[in-house]
């Protein structure tokens, strides 16, 4: 995303600006399934709407304004397409009616894409193919064009007879899985197939009693449709299985708030990304030995403590002073400031200017 106004909105207290601020964000970060970025005017024109100064309406009437007085000068550029559909989004998330139907999946799409593709809400009628990043070039066979409709008829008819009652947690993801899985590998349109799903998906999700109002979705975008390749892709001469493993990790963080890493690269079938992740971790965990056998070399043991102490805490910040040492380690300011300066001595931290006076950051470590 360009712009993230929102993070103070879904963290305020009031209810009405929470959600609006929820749904703005869900809405923004969906464009990442497509490659696409929003404009710094939608986003000022998001936060008015969420303290309450315009409507959806009138957000949507200021879009289609904006872009009639600055139409796009390049055919590649989409930002107007990123701009339109996340205010449409924002709008259908803030809605709480819903009918799971495959006509309420159509009507979704044909809200998001009015005016921006012809075919809105129309089932494609041609059979299609898409390069994948995730399957190195290869893609996911999609619905047969000539059975869409009877195949969306039937999943759907699938999930409405499925009962949840004495189900786990574990099988409840692992049937969500399966479920939006199929229903996105239908692709039932010629573009915008993953918005609307996830879009229909958060809805149909409510309905089952789960929030899904936190960042899931709008930080892992792509995550979420990269899960959806593999979970619709075997080659099976190469030893690789489709597999909803990534989505249900992914519908675990969205549902049970539980903060396991996203990663798209553990999901590209070469395994080459996980191989590198693997030398990257062992590289770091060498030298975290090192740091540690030079701190515990040149301070006293106690001292020891207290600097790895501060590695932990204050390793990662911009500028850091003698009241952080305080806060972290509880101790006197003399005690903090004398911390400070043998550590400076050490070349374990470093000065930083245009923070104050005072204020330090750790030495980047090298291999």
């Amino acid at each position: 995303m360009n712009n993230d106004p929102f993070k103070e909105y879904i963290r305020e207290s009031e209810p009405a600006k929470r959600d609006k601020g929820h749904a703005w964000h869900t809405a923004i970060g969906l464009q990442e399934v497509d490659g696409l970025k929003t404009s710094d005017y939608l986003a000022h024109t998001a936060v008015r709407n969420i303290e309450g100064e315009i409507t959806f309406e009138e957000a949507n009437a200021l879009l289609q304004t904006y872009y009639e007085q600055n139409p796009a000068r390049d055919a590649s550029d989409r930002t107007e397409e990123a701009d339109k559909v996340s205010a449409r989004i924002a709008a259908l998330l803030s809605e709480r009616a819903f009918s799971f139907t495959p006509n309420e999946y159509l009507s979704i799409h044909r809200k998001l894409f009015a005016g921006i593709y012809p075919h809105a809400g129309r089932s494609r009628d041609y059979n299609i193919t898409k390069r994948e990043w995730v399957l190195n070039g290869a893609t996911v066979l999609y619905g047969s064009a000539t059975e869409l409709r009877a195949t969306l008829d039937y999943d759907f008819s699938e999930e409405r007879a499925f009962s949840y009652r004495g189900l786990s947690m574990d099988e409840i993801i692992r049937h969500l899985a399966v479920f939006v899985s199929r229903l996105w590998q239908i692709h039932v349109f010629a573009e915008g197939n993953t918005r609307t799903t996830a879009v229909f998906f958060i809805k149909y999700l409510r309905t089952l009693g789960f929030d899904a109002t936190n960042d899931v979705f709008a930080e892992n975008a792509w995550y979420f449709r990269n899960s959806l390749v593999r979970a619709n892709y075997s080659d099976l001469k190469n030893d690789v299985h489709e597999t909803t493993e990534y989505l249900e990790t992914f519908l675990r963080n969205l549902l049970l708030d539980e903060d396991h890493p996203l990663h798209n690269r553990a999901m590209h079938i070469s395994g080459t990304f996980k191989e590198l992740e693997k030398a990257n971790i062992e590289g770091k965990k060498a030298n975290i030995d090192r740091e540690k056998a030079n701190i515990e070399g040149i301070f006293t043991a106690k001292t020891a403590l207290h600097v790895r102490k501060l590695q932990e805490t204050l390793g990662f910040q911009t500028a850091f002073g003698r009241s952080d040492v305080q806060r972290v380690l509880g101790l006197k300011p003399t005690r903090s400031s004398a911390i400070l300066r043998e550590m400076a001595e050490r070349g374990i931290i470093e000065p930083v200017a245009g923070y104050g006076k005072g204020k330090y950051r750790f030495r980047r470590q090298t291999g």
